[in-house]
């Protein structure tokens, strides 16, 4: 039996990116920088002492750090014993859909519109369409925020005025919050996908439903019902290749929004936490030549962009930790390989994702130094493990 498990610890990047300069991140290094500050003692909140990741360590993850960048991940370089390699991006961006498409074999072939970071960051044309869509006599927001800060400052505001929130990043976005009960959930789910294909067309690479719950600026908080509406592919992905050979796909967390639903069987999402039990269920349900491509998006969400070293180094000693009931899981002829889209330094200026290599870690088929690849290199691999036809560039590290 034959299965195929991909698995993105999103914004998990290891440095080196040749073209870091270009976006402003030569030097960061979201690992690297993570394991240095716990040796050192800056990252004692909630956790204490070095960045303990044994699982991920023996698959290679030192090594990886070390191969990509150059740099030393203090109390991570345990001899390997699984597959191990650094990835490059060729895709012109250092967001969610690029990094996942080329993982899937389709690189991005344009470069993306974002919003400029001033106020209003939106042109006057597509704030009035929004209006429009949400019934509303304007729009609070039209900046460059933080989701957590831009809730607290104006939630009480789109509570009294029924106005959606709407606001952008350094990402290729265009995000939407409101409130659950006051502006409605399916409401805002209808609003964001409503607006999606005029934002497609500009080259925008998705647009964000982000619903929140409470009552006062202390009590605000984003519920997990978040959804994305991405761009589609370009091109048919490791998805589509496997399920038009007759695999069955899993998609857990927020895959399906990534690939918007194209080459999709059965989805599963949550929090990581739920995300964690929908895998290990898979583990034990899926058949010969499934392929299982899954998401853990609270590295990047809730720590990298928040700039919080302690709550990262928390969740990547969380995710190791349930590796060890995971990775017995796995039966022979099960591929699994644990890899990223992109960084998010915590230690890094400002709130963006970094442009970095990603790691490129397997369990299943023994010791296997790869050294360092393309992002599309990893499709290709699964194509190879699971006999599939494959239409991308990458070529296959098996």
């Amino acid at each position: 039996m034959k299965r195929g498990f991909l698995i993105v610890m999103d914004s998990v990047g290891c440095g080196g990116a040749p073209d870091a300069a270009v976006f402003g991140d030569e030097g960061s290094n979201t690992l690297a920088h993570i394991a240095q500050a716990c040796a050192e003692g800056r990252a004692e909140d909630g956790r204490s002492g070095p960045l303990y990741l044994p699982n991920l360590a023996r698959l290679g993850l030192g090594y990886v750090v070390e191969l990509a960048s150059g740099a030393t991940a203090p109390g991570l370089s345990m001899q390997p014993e699984g597959l191990w390699g650094a990835a490059t991006e060729v895709s012109r961006g250092k967001d969610t859909p690029s990094g996942h498409w080329e993982l899937a074999g389709v690189p991005v072939p344009w470069d993306w519109h974002y919003f400029p970071d001033e106020t209003p960051a939106f042109p006057p044309d597509l704030s009035i369409k929004v209006a429009q869509l949400a019934r509303t006599d304007g729009i609070l927001g039209n900046c460059h925020a933080s989701g957590t800060e831009i809730i607290a400052r104006l939630g009480l505001d789109h509570i009294k005025t029924g106005q959606p929130i709407c606001y952008t990043s350094a990402d290729s976005v265009f995000q939407i919050a409101a409130h659950e009960t006051h502006f409605g959930l399916d409401r805002l789910l209808t609003l964001c996908k409503a607006l999606a294909p005029t934002l497609h067309a500009m080259k925008v690479g998705r647009v964000i439903a982000r619903p929140f719950v409470g009552e006062t600026p202390d009590t605000f908080k984003r519920t997990p019902n978040r959804r994305d509406y991405a761009v589609a592919p370009p091109k048919p992905t490791l998805l589509d290749w496997a399920q038009e050979a007759g695999s069955k796909t899993y998609a857990i967390g927020k895959i399906g929004d990534i690939f918007s639903h194209r080459g999709i069987s059965d989805l599963r999402k949550g929090v990581d936490a739920d995300l964690m039990d929908h895998l290990a269920d898979v583990i034990r349900e899926a058949e010969d030549g499934s392929f299982i491509f899954a998401n853990f998006v609270e590295f990047d969400s809730l720590y990298g962009h928040r700039r919080d070293v302690s709550g990262y180094a928390r969740h990547l000693e969380w995710f190791d930790a349930q590796l060890t009931r995971i990775l017995p899981m796995l039966q022979a002829g099960d591929l699994m390989i644990f890899t990223a889209d992109h960084g998010n330094d915590p230690t890094w200026t400002g709130t963006d994702h970094t442009r970095e290599r990603v790691p490129v870690l397997g369990a299943g088929i023994g010791h296997h130094a790869i050294g360092t690849v393309g992002f599309s290199d990893v499709a290709a691999a699964f194509a190879d493990h699971l006999n599939l036809p494959q239409y991308g560039p990458g070529r296959s590290f098996l």
